[in-house]
């Protein structure tokens, strides 16, 4: 894996209209060719408040990595180490 492939730092998470909060995370990209597009996936470090805003299953909110603009991010559940797994598709925020 490169370093274009993946992330590793601080970032912002919304969900809805709440206030962003800052986390670390860790995110890898792959290019699916049947579908045309990349596919992306990783985790926050823990973080007890986003925790508690995504304990109630998957969510959509919004990824800010610095120097990058806003991308949409899917949530799930959080990991017993207290972190919470991303997703998106797309150009990874951090292609930008």
């Amino acid at each position: 894996m490169t370093a274009e492939e993946e992330y590793r730092g601080p970032a912002t998470l919304r969900i809805g209209d709440e206030e962003d909060v800052a986390v670390e995370i860790r995110v890898s990209a792959h290019f699916e060719p049947i579908e045309g597009r990349f596919r992306w996936a990783g985790r926050t470090g823990p973080s007890e408040s986003l925790r508690e805003r995504v304990s109630g299953g998957l969510r959509k909110g919004l990824l800010t990595i610095p120097g990058s603009a806003q991308q949409e991010v899917r949530l799930s559940e959080p990991d017993p180490w207290g972190g919470v797994r991303l997703s998106g598709a797309g150009t990874p925020p951090w292609f930008q």
